[in-house]
Parts: C-alpha cells; sequence; structure tokens
C-alpha cells in the first residue's frame, strides 16, 4: 500500500499494481537499500481512501530495541561534530537523531496522513505499508526534476532553519551557501546553461529555510548520473561528501536508513526526485521520528536541540494516537 500527493496539489495518487512497471522507489540515505512499488501510477478518489480499512495491525512491530538520545547525549555528540568541523576546516556536517514514541495504544493512520497533508500543502506527501516497513512523511526539497520532453532539470540548495518569526543570522546564512556552490558546479559538469534564482525564504510549516533555485539542460541519459552525484546534498550530509558520510556513519547512534534519502517517481511526462525529510517510521506499538540539522563552527548546541524539537513538530502534531 503507499499513497501520495504532490506539492500544491491534492490530488490523491497511489499504483495499480497491475504491471512490472517500477514507478516510485524509495533509496536509503546509504544507496545501499531500495523499496519499490510496482505498477502504474493512478489518481485514487479521496473518499475512497477515508473509508478504506487501514488498521493498526498490519503494520510491523518494533523489535529494534532501540532506546532514544537523551538531550544530554546529543549536545554531547554535538560538540564532537563541532571539533571535527574545526580540526578538518569543515563547512558543514549534519548531524541527525531520532525521537521514539511508544506510549500509546494506536495510531489512526488515515487521520494522521490527512492531517499532515492539510498541514503542508506545498510539500510531497507520503504513507506506505509494504507489510515489513511503514513510513510517513512531507517534505518539499527536490533533488532534482527532469521534463522528459524538455530536458529540463530543476533542482534546489534548501538549508538553514529558524522560526517564521525569526531573523536569518550570519550561521544560516554561510550554511546554506556551500550548499548553492555544490550544486552549481555539480551541474557545470552536465551544462553551461544554468540558471541561478535569488537565494529566498521558503516555509515549512512552523519553520522556514533558506533556498535557491537551479534550472539547466541535460541530456536524459545523464539523469541518474547526476542525481548519483547531487545525493545526499550538504543539506542532508555536509561537505566534503564523502568525508561527511563517513563521520555521520560514525557518529550517530542510529543508522538513518531511508531518512535523508530520496524518492524517485516517475511519469509519462516527467521523472522527480525528493529527499525524505520529516518523516517517520511506524510500527505498531512505536513511532520512530527523524530529525537533524546543519551544524558549523558557529553552531551553538543547545540551539541545534531546540531546531531538531521544532523540526519533530512537523510529523509529530500531526499524528492521532490514542
Amino acid at each position: 500500500m503507499i499513497y501520495f500527493k504532490f506539492p500544491f496539489n491534492e490530488n490523491l495518487y497511489s499504483t495499480d499494481e497491475n504491471t512490472d512497471k517500477n514507478s516510485i522507489s524509495f533509496h536509503s540515505f546509504d544507496g545501499l537499500s531500495q523499496i519499490s512499488f510496482d505498477g502504474n501510477i493512478i489518481e485514487t478518489d479521496q473518499e475512497k481512501f477515508d473509508h478504506k480499512i487501514i488498521t493498526n495491525s498490519s503494520l510491523p512491530e518494533d523489535k529494534s530495541n532501540f532506546i532514544a538520545e537523551t538531550k544530554d547525549e546529543y549536545l554531547q555528540k554535538l560538540k564532537e561534530v563541532i571539533q571535527v568541523i574545526n580540526e578538518n576546516d569543515l563547512p558543514k556536517l549534519v548531524l541527525s537523531r531520532r525521537k521514539i514514541f511508544n506510549d500509546f495504544n494506536e495510531i489512526d493512520l488515515k487521520e494522521s496522513f490527512n492531517n499532515l497533508c492539510n498541514t503542508y500543502p506545498n510539500a510531497f506527501r507520503y504513507i506506505f505499508n509494504n507489510g515489513k516497513d511503514a513510513w510517513m512523511g512531507a517534505f518539499s526539497e527536490v533533488l532534482g526534476k527532469f521534463n522528459k520532453t524538455t530536458h529540463e532539470f530543476e533542482t534546489m540548495s534548501l538549508a538553514g532553519t529558524l522560526p517564521i518569526s525569526e531573523e536569518w543570522s550570519e550561521k544560516e546564512i554561510e550554511e546554506q551557501k556551500p550548499v548553492s556552490s555544490y550544486i552549481q558546479n555539480i551541474l557545470k559538469n552536465y551544462t553551461e546553461e544554468i540558471e541561478i534564482s535569488e537565494t529566498h525564504d521558503h516555509i515549512s510549516g512552523n519553520i522556514k529555510h533558506l533556498r535557491t533555485d537551479f534550472k539547466a539542460k541535460i541530456q536524459p541519459e545523464d539523469l541518474d548520473s547526476l542525481i548519483h552525484e547531487l545525493h545526499p546534498t550538504p543539506a542532508v550530509c555536509g561537505i566534503p561528501k564523502d568525508f561527511c558520510k563517513e563521520n555521520i556513519q560514525k557518529i550517530e547512534k542510529f543508522p538513518r536508513e531511508f531518512y535523508a534519502g530520496y524518492i524517485k517517481i516517475e511519469t509519462e511526462d516527467s521523472v522527480q526526485f525528493f529527499v525524505n525529510l520529516r518523516c517517520a517510521k511506524l510500527y505498531q506499538n512505536a513511532v520512530h521520528l527523524f530529525v537533524g540539522g546543519g551544524i558549523t563552527a558557529q553552531s551553538n548546541p543547545e540551539k541545534e536541540w531546540i531546531e531538531t524539537e521544532l523540526k519533530s513538530e512537523a510529523v509529530l502534531k500531526n499524528l492521532v494516537i490514542s
């Protein structure tokens, strides 16, 4: 089972499961795991979805025995990351954590997903359960969008996080700059035709990010290679990519799994890639929320903790739990 909505589109979609065609695939952060859904993408009636029986008992059980980090543990890891950044003169490294909730009887999956859809109309929103894994999320970062007719490729750099009411500081501005440079340098390997927008605010629920948009003409045969180079972006990993990815896997308490990975959706007209942020792994008896933040030499560990708490509300406040 999978249901999803595209950004700024309230039509509900699924797959018909009638062909071997692979229209939708979820790719893990480390690139080693993939979950695919076969069939053509079809529009689904919202009313039918609302009357569909989706039981909590269909979810897998949480047998991970994971215990979430305490605030003190996470602050200590943040200090370790800042030390790595200073010792290696890194522009940025991204650290994440899980928040684990298991003090409830049942999740109302349909209402939770509907809440998420209503709260984030500008996001890609999904829920899936393949019997082994179940996830739900809503996020608006586009890793890439390719138009099969015009060969135009679009992507964005999205970094820096603050509550909507606060003003940008040097920390967030400096955090976003290397993300934009990274994307621009990769695109230059594929084309000389690159359009770059001004940096602007990107609103996502109760928080905002800094965003720069990119457009470029590429050859269709270069698409997979380009995506491979872009992922994971500095917004979810850091710079330099391979060094930061290696240190993330050493420092973080838990594997990211499909958090900060990406989703590929192919239609007749386009191929779209979304970064899997603001998401949760669902179980019968637990919810694992994934959150993180870009760390720089100027980062304040206490503020970084608060940022992850704010980000966790993106999914948490929409869950209907009894």
